[in-house]
């Protein structure tokens, strides 16, 4: 039999409060492409530090290429030919893209190769980024794209992908599928993790699926199906999303004419952006981030005040000027792209973060009501089935996609009257992301009028009443769902209905 690539017997994890992994063994052979399941709080990425050295096990092995290994840190691993892009990235806002990739690289290479390097990197890939940019003006989007260069620039011989392509064109992803096979026919390992589970039927031989930290099934994907995946990875199949209702609401929100330069050098400048969002009906706005979703959602959201008065108006009153508790007392609510540190304080309990956008437990007098507030809290946490230890766990303490779900609860439970997401669904398994979805639906369905910005073209098809599409600053015309295909937003995507606009 072959040597294994990377085998793992029995490795265990325990923290104060949960035990992690228990007992978790997994083999990849090399130039296997290995999906790893799980919903959220499964241990996937617990699993994948150990592997890569940013978490140290209490118990089991790790065996590489046939030798058992102590991967004591990161650089360790990438001295062994382990290279790992996180969910949640490790970039040093501050610094330029190549000057974060070279950090990383453990290698003698002057800047200007590792800016060229990134360059050819990009246009092989499709992942377009200019490598001179300052991280912190990137979007979401874009700083994953640095994190999947930079570990491509590594040649690795083990590759571990954490949601790879939650920011990725269909073309795109098509062509990073490409990649992969062919490095993993050139022998490169791949583990690869995602809550796409067509995706994994699509490129992956083999499947760990873990519950709960330990392992509950090993299959090959392409002899599943989406349901028995979802069966062996949640214990039961997500729900079906409920039938569409007829929209029939007044005018919500109204965008006439939004022309907003960028403040930021390598921000995306606004260009006469027009379009309206109805009560009782979900416009979903597709596009490849960095294309102005972020800029756009500022200006609506209030955060940026540039736009004038008359350019954003909610039930017919202008608004372009208004501060976001204005607006917020128009019954405007926002979940931003950004868990950490825009849709929540890393370091304030979940009770706390709900002071962000939610005043029910602030008193007349301006004291607040510490009981009320964690009942609220608690509330949010059971309606969502957010994993957590209760209304004073702190946000950083939770996983990507549990944040996920208290956010989205936090300004859902508010009963908006105009509620705008912005990857709602990124980073989250496939029982929650049915969740959140059809919280979605009963809230247009309620009247709201919602505006989702999604990467996710399975999800805006699934939930749009009609699309549009955002590129380079600009807005296309909208498509009633029902006329919309996957290769026109698909292309439009791409930068192709600019070209025929022009």
């Amino acid at each position: 039999m072959t040597t294994p690539r990377l085998q793992i017997k029995g490795l265990t994890k325990r923290y104060p409060s949960v035990v992690a992994n228990d007992d978790v063994s997994l083999s990849v052979q090399p130039g296997e492409i290995h999906a790893v399941l799980g919903e959220n709080g499964a241990g996937k990425s617990t699993l994948m530090k150990m592997i890569y050295g940013a978490v140290q096990p209490d118990g089991g092995s790790i065996a590489f290429n046939g030798e058992t290994v102590v991967v004591r840190n990161p650089q360790a691993a990438r001295a062994l030919g382990i290279a790992m892009v996180f969910q949640h990235f490790s970039l040093f806002d501050t610094l330029t893209v190549a000057e974060n990739v070279w950090l990383g690289l453990d290698a003698q290479m002057g800047l200007a190769q590792v800016q060229a390097a990134i360059t050819e990197k990009a246009q092989a890939y499709g992942l377009d980024i200019d490598p001179l940019r300052p991280v912190h003006t990137l979007s979401v989007g874009e700083r994953q794209r640095v994190e999947i260069i930079r570990a491509l620039l590594t040649e690795p011989r083990l590759l571990i992908l954490d949601e790879p392509t939650s920011v990725l064109t269909p073309q795109a992803v098509t062509k990073l599928f490409v990649v992969l096979r062919q490095l993993a026919k050139e022998g490169c390992s791949i583990v690869y993790i995602s809550h796409k589970l067509h995706e994994i039927r699509d490129l992956c031989s083999a499947c760990t699926v873990l519950r709960g930290g330990k392992v509950t099934g090993v299959c090959n994907p392409q002899e599943e199906s989406n349901a028995s995946l979802s069966r062996l990875m949640i214990g039961a199949e997500p729900p079906a999303l409920p039938e569409r209702a007829e929209v029939s609401g007044a005018v919500v929100l109204a965008v006439q004419h939004l022309a907003v330069p960028s403040e930021d050098p390598f921000g995306t400048t606004l260009r006469d952006v027009c379009f309206e969002v109805r009560g009782g009906e979900v416009l979903g706005v597709a596009g490849v981030s960095g294309n102005g979703q972020a800029e756009l959602v500022r200006l609506l959201s209030g955060e940026d005040g540039r736009a004038q008065a008359q350019m954003i108006q909610m039930d017919g009153q202008s608004v372009g000027t208004a501060p976001p508790a204005v607006r917020r007392l128009a019954g405007l609510h926002v979940v931003p792209e950004e868990r950490l540190g825009r849709g929540a304080v890393p370091s304030l309990s979940l009770a706390q973060n709900l002071l962000l956008t939610r005043t029910e437990a602030v008193k007349p007098s301006g004291w607040i009501d510490l009981a009320a507030l964690r009942r609220q809290a608690a509330h949010i946490i059971t309606s969502f089935r957010v994993k957590a230890g209760g209304p004073s766990a702190v946000a950083q303490s939770l996983s990507g996609g549990n944040l996920q779900k208290f956010i989205v609860g936090r300004e859902m439970a508010a009963q908006p009257r105009l509620l705008i997401l912005s990857q709602p669904t990124w980073g989250v398994d496939v029982g929650a992301a049915a969740q959140i979805r059809t919280a979605i639906l009963a809230l247009r369905d309620a009247g709201c009028a919602v505006l989702l910005i999604s990467e996710e073209l399975e999800e805006l098809f699934a939930l749009s009443d009609r699309l549009v599409v955002m590129a380079k600053g600009r807005l296309s015309p909208s498509l009633p769902i029902a006329e919309a295909s996957v290769e026109t937003i698909g292309s439009w995507m791409s930068g192709l209905w600019e070209v025929t606009n022009d």
